[in-house]
Order: C-alpha cells, then structure tokens, then sequence
C-alpha cells in the first residue's frame, strides 16, 4: 500500500518545473528575438526570429502557431506592463509625481515602439481590447489627478500622453544605454512644457480626439 509506513521509497517526482522553468526562459528567448527582429523590421518573416534565437523553426512554430500568434504575444505584454505601471501611478498620492513616474518607467521600458511599429499588422483579440480600455481609463485618471493637483496645465488631454509616448519611442541610436539618455533627455524637456507652472501660451489646435489614432490598428492587407 503506498501509505503503509512499511512501504518502500516513493518514485521521484518528474521535474516538471524544471521543464517548465526551462521552456519559460525559451520563450523569453525568443520573445526577446522578436522584439529586436520585428522592431528593425516589422516585415520580417519568423524564420528570423528563430535565427536570432537560435531555436528550431519548429520549436518556435510549438510555441507560436503563426507570426500574428507571436505579434499578439508581443504588443499585450507591453500592453500589460504599461497597465502595471498605470496602476502604480494612480495609487500615488502625489498626482504630478505619479503623472512623471509613470512616463519615465514606460519610456525606460520601451513599451511605444512596438505599438508604432506592429498596428495593423495582426487582428487584436477581445481582452487586449479590454486591456487597452483600461489602459485609458488609468491614463485619463492619472492626468485629472496631476490638473487637479495643479502641476499639469489644464488644456493637455489623456491623447497627449500618448503622443509624448511614441515621440519618445522614437528617439533610438546603435548604443541603447545612449538611447535611453536621450529617450530621458527628451521626456525632461517635455514635461517641463506639460507643467502647469511654465506659464506658456495656450497649446496650438484642436487637442487629439478620442480614437483618432485608432485607424492604425485597422490590419494592413
């Protein structure tokens, strides 16, 4: 009997979680590829990807079914941090603290430049929609927090922090160490314009409507 306290050595249990711990930093192998493969060219076929991370074409094809499978994969997890580190912003009591700490972590993490490079280029499932929406509840709740604190000028809406977002995304030399000086550099530059005590003229036109940026993830044929 196996409980009998005269029975023998239990058999060793498989080591599943060293399998699955190894199969875990597999994949962070190859998301990581995918995102410097796709970032240099979002065209690129995935048999590059398995290049870069010196994988089997078939065991990446195990993990991910298709490219768009492997894109998905990419933009909800930034799309999941950028909703961590929201969620952190908000919870502060300081709201222009929140406001600015939350910029410099997504900015540090490079969350924009895969949502600039890869809209359009795979159909968004259901719960990143839902993922995004709160995203923008957050975001929306973070600057009324930083106006209302009065350290954010009044006219900057919730699309602007987008915008400062991708700009900063933007900004990307050979030397990533440089890239995120300059990435930091840049972000310093642009909240002492969003502060409300610059004093500054009243931001030129109309402010970016709700959804104007959305036809981006409209798939491209």
């Amino acid at each position: 009997m196996p409980n009998s306290p005269h029975a023998g050595p239990a058999a060793p249990t498989p080591p599943l979680a060293g399998r699955r711990a190894q199969a875990a930093r597999n994949d962070a192998v190859i998301l990581e590829a995918a995102r410097a493969v796709f970032l240099d060219d979002p065209k690129a076929p995935i048999a590059a990807v398995a290049d870069r991370a010196g994988v089997g074409i078939s065991a990446l094809y195990r993990r991910y079914a298709s490219k768009e499978d492997l894109l998905r994969r990419l933009c909800h997890d930034g799309l999941r941090r950028y909703v961590a580190e929201v969620e952190v912003a908000v919870a502060d009591p300081d709201g222009w603290r929140g406001l600015v700490g939350f910029l410099e972590r997504v900015v540090d993490a490079d969350v924009h430049s895969l949502t600039v490079h890869l809209a359009g280029t795979f159909a968004p499932t259901p719960e990143m929609g839902q993922d995004a929406a709160r995203s923008g509840e957050l975001t929306a709740a973070l600057v009324v927090r930083a106006q209302a604190a009065g350290r954010l000028r009044a006219d900057v809406v919730v699309q602007d922090v987008g915008l400062l977002l991708e700009g900063c995304a933007a900004i990307r030399v050979p030397d990533p160490a440089r890239t995120r000086q300059l990435r930091r550099r840049h972000l310093a530059v642009l909240l002492a314009g969003l502060s409300a005590a610059g004093g500054g003229p009243e931001l030129p036109g109309p402010p970016p409507a709700a959804g104007e940026l959305d036809w981006r993830w409209k798939q491209r044929k």
